[in-house]
């Protein structure tokens, strides 16, 4: 009783102080000293299960890191975790899960995927995609080029570069890999005449293009004749083209608005401006020859917003974009130079980004210069004989014309060729 006492007196003396259940072996047993009474609890502890980690830990085994530094860690193939009671338990990722990942790893060695199912494709596609397999400079133009060679406009059909010239520097090979594109914006690109992107433009891997946005290219009369040549003379490359932007570009004149006139599936056209000289005489040039009918209002053909990335690549052109992002950021030596400058009373020489800015002095010499085809609207009501006839006799006149037409148009085929022109298809 003595030591139960000066234990209780203890307690009493330190109440302020917390420090927990108090164990006493007596006899054998262990008991626990109660404080609020200052006695003693013969009551067997509950012990709690041994835990050597807290509940929401996880171990994950890892397998096969033969070189960390080449590769990125692998995918594992167990998962530990803890259950509400405490016990430890394993679980194995599925069969498919291992190989999807282990393929996406080594992307760049597929020989070919051609055959292949879509839907496992797409999958792994965007497993190779999460790891940032495309973004590599040579293992990514290759792994591309494997998906692009068997599943085309799959993989992108629609492509945006608006005011992304730094995307096309820097990757050009990747975007030449991209085959039946539908939608091409290069627009505020300020490409030029000799760019190797638009003279892709002319291959029979983009022939399917029907929407292409050159606005504010720095196109002028050669580079529009370079790349409607094989149109005009061998019949290839932009010939299915629908919808075509070529407004605020000022060294394309008259001369140049004439190789236009090979594009006979045109719907949609946009040359404001442009350096026109004859504005009223282009304009219906176009329509007599195209068959296209100046609009009085803006189209939404050529708001750009119709224009966007579409296709199993969409994020890795942003990954692309957010690379080039990260290498022209500023560095931090870079901000304290130009804010040492500033105290200084100096302005720090830096690079304005190029923005898309409309050439006004051209557009507001020549106006609003877009283009359309009218649609021929079909009336299924019963007419009158009288009428009938009339539209008999109309439709044979058209018939009759357009095939005098054609004989003409086919005399003068071999004479329309220049010297020019006979050097630039030896090119290709």
């Amino acid at each position: 009783q003595s030591w139960s006492r000066g234990m209780s007196y203890c307690l009493h003396s330190e109440s302020h102080l917390d420090t927990g259940p108090i164990y006493v072996r007596e006899n054998g047993k262990l008991h626990v000293v109660n404080q609020g009474a200052g006695g003693i609890q013969y009551v067997t502890p509950k012990t709690r299960p041994f835990r050597l980690f807290s509940k929401s830990f996880s171990v994950e085994l890892c397998m096969n890191r033969e070189d960390d530094r080449a590769r990125r860690q692998r995918t594992d193939h167990f998962i530990f975790t803890y259950t509400k009671e405490g016990n430890l338990r394993y679980s194995a990722k599925s069969l498919f899960s291992l190989v999807l990942g282990y393929i996406s790893d080594n992307v760049d060695h597929i020989d070919s995927l051609i055959g292949f199912p879509e839907q496992i494709a797409e999958k792994l596609f965007s497993a190779a995609e999460a790891r940032q397999k495309f973004t590599e400079p040579v293992t990514g133009l290759r792994a591309l080029q494997k998906f692009t060679e068997a599943y085309g406009s799959l993989v992108l059909c629609s492509l945006c570069l608006r005011n992304r010239y730094l995307v096309i520097s820097e990757k050009l090979e990747e975007i030449k890999s991209f085959r039946e594109l539908t939608c091409l914006d290069l627009s505020c690109c300020k490409l030029g005449d000799e760019h190797e992107l638009l003279e892709h433009l002319t291959k029979e891997g983009l022939s399917s293009v029907k929407q292409l946005l050159l606005k504010d290219t720095s196109l002028s009369d050669a580079g529009l004749r370079r790349m409607t040549a094989p149109v005009r003379v061998l019949k290839k490359g932009l010939e299915n083209l629908l919808v075509l932007d070529l407004s605020c570009n000022p060294k394309i004149t008259d001369v140049g608005i004439g190789y236009l006139l090979s594009f006979k599936k045109l719907n949609c056209l946009d040359i404001s401006g442009t350096g026109l000289k004859d504005v009223d005489a282009v304009i219906k040039r176009i329509q007599t020859q195209i068959g296209l009918v100046h609009s009085k209002v803006p189209l939404k053909e050529f708001d750009h917003s119709n224009c966007k990335t579409e296709g199993w690549a969409e994020q890795t052109v942003l990954q692309w974009e957010q690379a080039v992002m990260e290498a022209i950021k500023p560095q931090d030596n870079l901000r304290s130079r130009a804010a040492a400058l500033h105290f200084y009373g100096k302005t720090p020489r830096m690079e304005e980004a190029v923005k898309c800015t409309l050439v006004e002095a051209e557009t507001k010499a020549s106006g609003n210069l877009q283009f359309y085809k009218e649609k021929v609207q079909n009336c299924h009501l019963p007419l009158k004989k009288e009428v009938t006839g009339t539209h008999e006799l109309k439709n044979n006149r058209k018939r009759a014309l357009a095939e005098h037409e054609r004989e003409r148009t086919s005399k003068q085929k071999h004479l329309c060729l220049t010297v020019e022109d006979w050097d630039l298809l030896n090119t290709y």
